[in-house]
């Protein structure tokens, strides 16, 4: 017979870091288009697409943490990650 409790941690796990998985991911993926975007201007700004290409650099850094992460560390980088995206959106 099997633990319900432990089956139930191990779901609520696996939840969290995907959660946060597809939050970074989004925040990756908006800094791209943003890099894509200043490479298409007619005069990019390189500075502005440094820092982008570093904040999308620091992004894929936490995402590749999340592998080790326990479920309190990935709730916590979805819900920086998400508020983060609510800026980009807004900015």
């Amino acid at each position: 017979m099997s633990d319900p409790e432990g089956s139930g941690f191990s779901s609520m796990e696996g939840r969290e870091e995907q959660q946060a998985f597809d939050a970074v991911r989004a925040v990756v993926a908006w800094y791209a288009d943003r890099i894509a975007a200043e490479g298409r201007a007619p005069v990019p700004d390189e500075a502005r697409v440094r820092e982008l290409k570093v904040a999308r650099r620091a992004a894929l850094d936490d995402q590749a943490q999340l592998a080790t992460a326990d479920p309190e560390e990935a709730a916590g980088v979805a819900a920086f990650y998400a508020a983060r995206l609510r800026e980009l959106a807004e900015s």
